[in-house]
């Protein structure tokens, strides 16, 4: 297969990818899989085991990984898209598409708030959040999964918008904090009553981040008790350590380290977390597009940052933009490798002419991985990244 062009599903709906070098679960207790085969139909994945074990039958396409890593599609839990695949904040187009060349296969959307113009009155909140949820739902640029559809809280919203804004399919609540709504109580009242119909949730952390936005401390996050302590390292602007390590402690809910956030921070967090064996409340996100631009690698940086300087296994590392995501935002059906799920995956190896003995070596010592190939919903999307380096192997498809 060409390393340059998309193949085509098969006829049969089947494919068997073989030869896996390494294959990574997102499953946090159980980040590695001792498996070199995957059997895919009908975009779920049917079969994890030996190529032995799954070769039945030869009216299946193959997929031949030469060795490579195999991970699940990564999730961005925090984005900020706005209309198609253009973003007014940098007045950039295919940033969409360029994160999907990041291994990235779902973003989730943390509020419209830099729609041009963004309604602030509750009829225009809930028409906002609608036809973003109906848009993005039909419009999927490289195949990429698009949660989006995430009102902006602002004061004077009834248990009733909310139930109008559930039937009608709106699955998210933006942060809390970009609008008008900015106190614990308020915040915590709309929060339960947006969880009782069914929709997760996000709360600001740290100093303002766009007009109208503003400082969301320690005190607001832990009331609120949003289920994402979104950009817990700063969005961009970090809390006090002390503010940082109360709302580790104080609360139950994920946190949320982003790209675009004070890294230092970032790493705090995750120490907190590693100490209070809580690592399967983190989640990553990018935190974009925003005033420091688009980072279509942003979710595979963060990785590498974490499992670089974090103290914590590459792959392990892994399952916080993976299985901990579509937990926490009620995903069962994407973010691991295992039957059931979703064939939402990422084909990487070590990147040619650095260090490191291996992928999750060259990982835990700083360098982005390549992207041999990226597969979504058991359609391959794109063979090598445009984004990533050159990796060591790639696969290619057989028959």
């Amino acid at each position: 297969m060409s390393h340059d062009q998309p193949s085509t599903p098969s006829a049969s709906g089947r494919t068997l990818i073989r030869n896996i070098g390494l294959l990574l679960s997102g499953n946090i207790g159980q980040p590695i899989l001792e498996a070199d085969a995957i059997l895919v139909e009908d975009g779920l994945i049917t079969g994890i085991g030996t190529t032995e074990e799954l070769a039945g039958g030869d009216d299946a396409t193959l997929i031949d990984a030469n060795g490579c890593v195999v991970t699940p599609g990564l999730i961005d839990n925090h984005v900020h898209p706005a209309a198609g695949d253009w973003t007014p904040r940098q007045n950039q187009i295919g940033w969409i598409d360029s994160t999907l060349h990041g291994g990235v296969t779902t973003i989730i959307s943390a509020g419209e708030a830099h729609y041009p113009g963004r309604p602030k009155d509750i009829v225009g909140v809930k028409a906002l959040g609608i036809a973003s949820q109906r848009s993005f739902a039909n419009f999927r640029p490289g195949g990429m999964k698009i949660i989006a559809g995430a009102p902006v809280l602002e004061p004077g919203m009834t248990e009733a918008d909310f139930r109008e804004l559930a039937e009608a399919g709106v699955t998210l609540i933006g942060e809390v904090g970009l609008g008008g709504v900015k106190d614990g109580p308020t915040g915590r009242q709309m929060i339960a009553w947006a969880r009782k119909y069914g929709m997760t949730s996000m709360t600001h952390t740290g100093g303002p981040s766009i007009p109208g936005s503003g400082r969301i401390g320690a005190d607001v996050v832990i009331e609120v008790d949003a289920d994402v302590i979104a950009h817990v390292n700063g969005g961009p602007t970090a809390l006090p350590d002390e503010e940082i390590r109360r709302v580790c402690e104080e609360s139950t809910r994920a946190l949320e380290i982003v790209h675009n956030g004070n890294l230092r921070t970032g790493l705090f967090v995750l120490d907190i977390a590693r100490q209070r064996n809580e690592l399967g409340r983190i989640v990553l996100g990018t935190d974009g597009p925003a005033g420091s631009g688009v980072q279509p690698l942003g979710i595979l940086r963060t990785i590498c940052h974490l499992a670089s300087l974090g103290g914590v296994p590459t792959e392990t590392a892994f399952c916080f933009a993976t299985g901990n995501t579509a937990r926490v935002r009620n995903l069962d059906d994407r973010g691991l490798i295992e039957p059931g799920r979703a064939a939402d995956l990422v084909f990487m190896d070590q990147a040619a002419g650095g260090i490191g003995n291996g992928f999750l070596d060259s990982l835990a010592l700083g360098n982005l991985p390549g992207i041999g190939m990226i597969m979504i919903d058991g359609v391959v999307r794109t063979a090598r990244s445009r984004n990533t380096p050159p990796a060591i192997r790639v696969p290619e498809l057989v028959a």
